[in-house]
């Protein structure tokens, strides 16, 4: 009888194959290696991130929409020729413009600070500053506006009730949106300034508190220890650092420093800003996400916008740009004004320091850097220019040409400055009178001056094509026109010295109104 083979069944030379069971080569039934499914490590992991990225989500869509809950917005216009959809600006790209707004309502939280009956309407606009910020994010403007500057404000439509309100002359520029709302203040800086406002951001009282909170106080200087009543400001001597209402106190006192006027306390609001922009900076808040959607949050609770910033995305990516700014090119400027005519409590533009602060900022040029100078317009043509064969010394004797300025710029100092350059370059003869103002520079001459005319065009880079013959001129006629109410080269915008009041680089002690000297 035949021995069987001692070998197991299923095996061979080559080696072991599945059995007939459905058992593995390795002896594992097939149905229990198809539950294993994916090994243990793996589906740890794709849980760990799953649940990571599901927490991401929520937490993105709770400040998302806890913030956006927070705003108020309003229109940015109250007129009929801009809606704030209308050739907006990329919020990420472009020089952005953006006002500023401290009210002085009482409602609610604020009613600490005052009855309903002290801010009427839509409330006063106390604080009004321009941020200006440059599209390469190298340079910030902060221009503020006196409270009592005298203005005109255009006529404005409140856009709630479709009620408009007429055109005023001489009003002071912190009443302009008590009527009409906050589109109307816009509306009347930008009549002002000749700039175009992209933004704007409303904060009150409370917001001002509950952000100094949030940035863990702002340090302050006093030249001596001072007490103001009204606004309930009592500080030491020297540095301090305030917060809540103390914090609010020091923007809010009208009598405390300098010599107890607007003015002062304009320098007190840039001081404050100044050093909280240096501890932003230094503390890297607004690179660190965390930090910045909590002060976000304090602020948007506090916070009316346009409708084009009313979202979170758009408020988060000002605040990124500014992040790495150089705080030395941070300029704190104050509109340039003088007691009013009319009512020397009041301020009106200083003239022509106004508009050429206005030009230089519609050039877009650096504030820090006094005399900066920019090109005439593109458009013009350039002025009549000496040839090769024009002689080095004219034909004829400059301090005998019968050469006026006829001055319709508008600004009654503006003669003095163009008589200047001619006066300097020979024409000693030249005489000014005050003219109509025109809205456009010409130089007229009679006959037989057509040679004097072209040297006076010239000295000013006036075109060619502004340089007119013109019967009833006697020599030669300078008619100064709206369009060159600053500088001394036409189409040309420079910084006027002494314009800026401090950089955010700068830590500066208040000088303190000796009436409020803490005894």
């Amino acid at each position: 009888m035949r021995r069987r083979d001692a070998r197991p069944q299923g095996t061979g030379t080559a080696g072991p194959v599945a059995g007939r069971h459905g058992e593995d080569a390795d002896g594992t039934p097939r149905h229990m290696k198809e539950r294993k499914g994916l090994p243990l490590w793996l589906k740890i992991t794709t849980g760990v991130v799953s649940l990571a990225l599901v927490a991401g989500v929520a937490f993105a869509a709770f400040w998302f929409i806890r913030l956006q809950s927070n705003i108020t917005k309003a229109p940015l216009s109250a007129g009929e020729n801009r809606d704030s959809g209308a050739a907006a600006a990329n919020d990420k790209t472009d020089r952005l413009q953006i006002l500023i707004l401290g009210s002085d309502t009482r409602d609610g939280k604020n009613s600490d600070y005052g009855t309903s009956e002290d801010s009427t309407g839509y409330g006063h606009s106390d604080v009004m500053m321009l941020l200006d910020i440059s599209a390469d994010n190298k340079r910030v403007n902060v221009m503020s506006f006196p409270r009592d500057l005298l203005v005109d404000v255009p006529q404005c439509t409140d856009h709630t009730n479709n009620q408009t309100f007429p055109a005023r002359s001489g009003v002071m520029i912190n009443e302009a949106m008590a009527e009409a709302g906050i589109g109307c203040a816009v509306d009347t800086v930008n009549k002002l300034t000749g700039l175009e406002i992209d933004h704007f951001m409303m904060a009150d009282f409370n917001a001002v508190k509950e952000l100094s909170k949030a940035v863990g106080g702002v340090s302050v200087c006093v030249s001596d220890p001072v007490f103001d009543p009204d606004s309930r400001l009592r500080l030491p001597k020297g540095n301090s650092l305030v917060e809540g209402e103390q914090a609010l106190a020091f923007l809010r006192t009208r009598h405390a420093f300098g010599d107890g006027g607007d003015l002062g306390r304009i320098k007190g609001q840039q001081a404050f800003l100044s050093s909280m922009t240096r501890k932003l900076k230094d503390e890297g808040t607004l690179g660190n996400p965390q930090r910045l959607l909590q002060i976000a949050d304090v602020v948007t609770q506090n916070l009316t916008v346009d409708n084009g910033l009313a979202s979170v995305p758009s408020l988060l990516t000002i605040g990124g740009r500014l992040k790495d700014i150089d705080v030395s090119k941070v300029a704190f400027v104050a509109v340039p004004t003088q007691p009013a005519a009319i009512d020397p409590n009041r301020l009106e533009l200083a003239e022509p320091q106004a508009s050429q602060l206005f030009s230089a900022l519609r050039a877009d040029l650096d504030l820090t850097t006094p005399g900066a100078t920019s090109s005439p317009a593109a458009s013009q043509s350039p002025a009549a220019q000496p040839t090769a064969t024009t002689p080095a010394v004219p034909a004829y004797n400059k301090a005998i040409q019968p050469v006026a300025v006829a001055n319709g710029s508008g600004v009654a100092t503006r003669a003095q400055e163009v008589m200047a350059v001619l006066t300097g370059n020979g024409f000693t003869q030249a005489v000014s009178y005050l003219a109509n103002p025109v809205d456009r520079t010409v130089v007229y001459y009679g006959a037989g001056f057509a040679d004097v005319a072209a040297d006076v065009a010239t000295l000013y880079g006036i075109p060619a094509a502004q340089v007119q013959q013109a019967a009833g001129v006697a020599g030669v006629q300078l008619y100064v026109g709206t369009d060159f109410g600053t500088g001394l080269v036409y189409g040309a915008a420079s910084v006027p010295p002494d314009v800026v009041n401090q950089t955010a680089s700068d830590a500066v002690c208040q000088q303190v109104n000796p009436l409020y000297i803490d005894q």
